[in-house]
């Protein structure tokens, strides 16, 4: 899929005449070159995805991506695998598996769309928000007790509906409410207290904080921590380990994870793939690809160009980060990255061909250009 290769590499060779750009550091807001290879290297990476206008490049974003089966084995990777890298909403399936370790999903008897909305990126359509107030409604809790803030629907025509019947935007539409939901149901279940959850120092997330050092091999100590869009913490870490956890995902019998950490993967996954609808919903990447390859990729959207998927069939785990942060880029560069890999059909990239290849269009509605792949 890259320009590095490794033993049992799956794909091919970078496009020529598109070199790897020169490492670049930030520094208390100032941008340098060096070759340091600190924790604080952010390399631009490789060519993933350009925008052409009249047939010609206007614009390319460069980003990593990593390929890693279970073990910790690097099998492909572009850019710098090791980029550090805050997982953002990637990390949800991670983090969801402590809601299934510890006993909470038998106690509250949540159903397997309950367990993959707790996944998900929701659009807050109505089915969603349905299914997180049932988690709510379960656990004993309300929606004062949320904390991840209100927020527009994401789905474009519930959010017009709102704005024309005028009730206010409320936390069960923010596309993290069913992972807060979760977080909660922690709470409930393990006893501890509800109004601080969002806390890096309470007791479900150092619990979740221990979970990802151990999925993602990195030992807690060497985790960043900074602060979601949604308020609660999220971790930096080496994209290559973000794909070893996805890795594990896949393959849990492979993975080194204890027994009953596998059987909470297996029954995540399970569950995701049986509800693609609860990890983004209608018009968004990770559904459509989900729904165009049933039942074998579990995927991942992250906030500023990060994802991941889980390939159970190969178990295989791949992370990928777009450098600059482009959303507009992932549709393009992990449909191509996947179709590299063997694990989309020509005939699935077609039916995903309004994010693998998505229009540029003028003010007057004119195609001028699209967005396609360079891996």
């Amino acid at each position: 899929m890259g320009r590095h290769q490794h033993q049992g590499a799956l794909v091919g060779k970078t496009k020529p005449g598109l070199a790897t750009a020169p490492v670049f550091l930030v520094k208390h807001g100032a941008v340098m070159t060096h070759d340091q290879t600190d924790q604080d290297r952010f390399s631009p990476g490789e060519p993933l995805v350009a925008a052409t206008r009249g047939g010609l490049i206007e614009s390319i974003h460069y980003g990593h991506w990593a390929v890693v089966d279970p073990a910790g084995r690097l099998v492909d990777s572009g850019g710098d695998p090791s980029c550090p890298t805050y997982l953002r909403s990637c990390a949800k399936p991670l983090q969801a598996l402590a809601v299934i370790e510890t006993g909470a999903a038998q106690g509250f008897g949540f159903t397997e769309a309950e367990l993959a909305a707790m996944c998900g990126s929701l659009n807050g359509q109505d089915f969603q928000v349905a299914v997180v107030r049932e988690i709510l409604r379960k656990i004993g809790l309300d929606e004062s007790y949320l904390k991840c803030g209100s927020q527009r629907p994401s789905h474009r025509p519930t959010a017009a509906e709102l704005r024309r019947l005028g009730p206010p935007m409320e936390s069960v539409y923010n596309n993290c409410v069913a992972k807060h939901a979760g977080m909660l149901a922690l709470c409930q279940h393990l006893g501890h207290p509800t109004e601080n959850y969002d806390s890096s120092d309470h007791p479900v997330q150092r619990l979740i904080l221990t979970i990802i050092a151990e999925t993602c091999a990195v030992p807690s100590k060497q985790i960043g921590i900074g602060v979601d869009g949604c308020g609660v913490p999220v971790f930096r870490l080496p994209l290559k380990n973000l794909a070893r956890a996805y890795g594990g995902l896949a393959d849990p019998g492979r993975s080194g994870w204890g027994e009953p950490r596998q059987a909470a993967a297996r029954r995540l996954v399970k569950a995701c793939l049986a509800h693609p609808e609860m990890i983004a919903g209608d018009e968004r990447l990770c559904t459509d690809l989900m729904r165009a390859a049933p039942g074998r990729l579990l995927a991942k959207v992250g906030g500023e160009g990060s994802y991941a998927v889980a390939w159970p069939e190969r178990g295989l785990g791949m992370a990928l980060k777009v450098t600059d942060g482009a959303m507009r880029a992932l549709g393009p560069a992990i449909v191509g990255g996947l179709r590299r890999l063997g694990a989309l059909s020509d005939d699935e990239v077609q039916a995903l061909a309004s994010h693998a290849r998505p229009p540029i269009k003028n003010h007057r509605g004119r195609i001028v250009g699209e967005l396609g792949p360079l891996l």
